[in-house]
């Protein structure tokens, strides 16, 4: 039986650097094993609204947040480790980073770090999130070889295992697709339609198609506000509730 918490609670969420105002008074919420597409134009916060969500942005010198961001019930500014809230929270950046290092030790890190020695184990959790990403039956002959090596596609592949290695609760994606090819991109949807089984996924994109494709449920932001967040298909259909959101969804502007 699904919760009826939500899996993420943004309440009056305001991110301001210095005098610019990144994202004002958001309030959203996310509900558990849903794909939420967050739609809108460049510079409209949607990567700031990931950041707040494993904490990475109060590494930007001058940011401010204010208001809550929860997780189920857990105030995530009020946690005592951040390490822990960001094994709860997995993210993938525009860009696929890979850690100088082979491919299996860039799957194993996560765990290894978390204490996780047993080779048994980490054999199992490498396959298993391989797998996942739609890379294992590509790279399980060359596990040794360096992440660095492998093709842009691949290399944003194992980033999202990697990103899967912790078992997070929460997957927050940015623009994943902005450095592959249509191909990969079509492979890494379908593991996200499977994934969100048993993760949250946050996913934010450009291509207003891929929301339409993936999303449950879409969130349009624009110049920092929320404008409506609904059902994708009311959003992208003809009667979204704001008329920016039909001007954007339909090409107009952005």
């Amino acid at each position: 039986m699904v919760s009826e918490r939500p899996k993420v609670q943004f309440d009056k969420l305001t991110v301001r650097f210095g005098d610019h105002v990144a994202l004002r008074d958001i309030t959203l919420d996310v509900r558990h094993n849903e794909i939420l597409g967050i739609i809108g134009p460049a510079g409209s916060g949607k990567t700031s609204l990931l950041r707040t969500l494993n904490r990475t942005l109060e590494l930007t010198r001058g940011a401010r947040v204010t208001g809550t961001v929860r997780i189920d019930a857990d105030d995530i500014y009020r946690l005592g480790s951040v390490s822990d809230l960001r094994r709860r929270v997995g993210m993938v950046a525009p860009l696929p980073v890979g850690l100088p290092m082979s491919i299996y030790d860039n799957v194993a890190f996560a765990p290894r770090m978390s204490g996780v020695r047993d080779k048994t184990t980490l054999d199992g959790l490498v396959e298993t999130c391989l797998t996942q990403a739609a890379l294992w039956d590509e790279v399980k002959d060359r596990l040794a070889d360096l992440g660095t090596k492998l093709s842009g596609g691949q290399q944003q592949r194992l980033t999202i295992a990697r990103a899967l290695s912790h078992e997070p609760e929460v997957l927050c994606l940015d623009e994943f697709s902005i450095a592959i090819d249509p191909v990969t991109t079509m492979r890494i949807e379908e593991v996200l339609k499977e994934l969100k089984s048993t993760i949250t996924i946050l996913l934010v994109t450009n291509l207003v198609q891929q929301a339409r494709r993936l999303a449950d449920r879409s969130a349009f932001l624009l110049t920092s506000e929320l404008v409506e967040v609904g059902p994708t298909e009311q959003l992208f259909g003809r009667e979204p509730k704001d008329r920016r959101t039909f001007e954007y969804v339909h090409g107009m502007f952005g």
